[in-house]
C-alpha cells in the first residue's frame, strides 16, 4: 500500500547581482532538465547591471549524468509521482518568494522565467495563484499538457494584461513541428503573446535577455 510522510528539506538557490535601495527589477529564473542553477544563473550575467536582482532556484531532485558518478544535474520532476513533486516545488518556490520579496519596495517589477522545463514548472507555480509577478517569459518549451485544457482560463486570469514571452531558437533540436504549432496557436486565446526567436539551439540568448529586460 503506497503511502506518504511530508518532511522538512533543504533547498538550494543562488543569486546574482545585490538586493538594495537601488533595486528595479527582480527574476526568478526556473533552469532546465539536468542544469545546476549554479551555472544556470551565470547566464544572466548580461542582466546584472546594479538595477537587477536574479534569483536561481534548484529543482529537488538531483541525479548524476552519466552512470554513477561525474557530472550531476538537477531536476523539478519526473512521471514518477509527478503530482507530489509539482506541489512540493510550489511550496518551495512560494517559500523562497515570500522570502526574497519580504523587504521589497512596492515599484520593483518581477519577471518569472522558465526555460525548457522550468517553464511547467514555473506554470504551476503562478496557478497556485500566490506569487505576484509583472511578466513572464516561456523559453524553449509549451505550456504543460495538463495545464492546455486550461490555457484559456490561465490567460484570462492569470496572464491578463500581463506581458507574457514565449522564446526558442529556431535551430532547438528539442522543439518538434508540433510545439511550433502550438506556441503560434496561444496567440489566438492571448493576442498579446509575444512569440520571439533567434537564429540557435536550446539555449539562452544574451540579446533576447537584454530585449526582454528593457536594458
Amino acid at each position: 500500500m503506497e503511502k506518504y510522510i511530508t518532511v522538512n528539506r533543504t533547498a538550494r538557490y543562488f543569486t546574482l547581482g545585490e538586493l538594495n535601495e537601488h533595486t528595479e527589477q527582480l527574476w526568478f529564473v526556473c533552469h532546465g532538465y539536468g542544469q545546476l542553477a549554479e551555472y544556470f544563473i551565470k547566464k544572466f550575467q548580461v542582466l546584472d547591471n546594479g538595477k537587477t536582482y536574479i534569483v536561481a532556484p534548484e529543482g529537488l531532485s538531483r541525479f548524476y549524468l552519466e552512470g554513477l558518478s561525474g557530472r550531476v544535474g538537477a531536476t523539478w520532476m519526473t512521471k514518477e509521482d509527478r503530482l507530489n513533486d509539482i506541489k512540493d516545488n510550489v511550496n518551495y518556490l512560494n517559500s523562497l518568494y515570500e522570502l526574497i520579496t519580504k523587504e521589497l519596495k512596492p515599484d520593483i517589477k518581477i519577471t518569472l522565467l522558465g526555460f525548457s522545463q522550468g517553464g511547467p514548472t514555473v506554470c504551476y507555480w503562478i496557478a497556485d495563484k500566490k506569487v505576484k509577478f509583472d511578466k513572464l517569459v516561456l523559453w524553449a518549451g509549451v505550456f504543460p499538457p495538463d495545464l492546455n485544457n486550461d490555457f484559456e482560463f490561465t490567460a484570462e486570469y492569470l496572464l491578463k494584461d500581463k506581458p507574457t514571452y514565449m522564446v526558442y531558437g529556431t535551430n532547438d533540436p528539442l522543439l518538434k513541428p508540433e510545439h511550433i504549432k502550438e506556441i503560434e496557436g496561444y496567440k489566438t486565446i492571448k493576442p498579446d503573446l509575444q512569440v520571439i526567436t533567434f537564429e540557435g539551439k536550446h539555449e539562452l540568448n544574451e540579446e533576447v535577455l537584454k530585449r526582454i529586460s528593457g536594458s
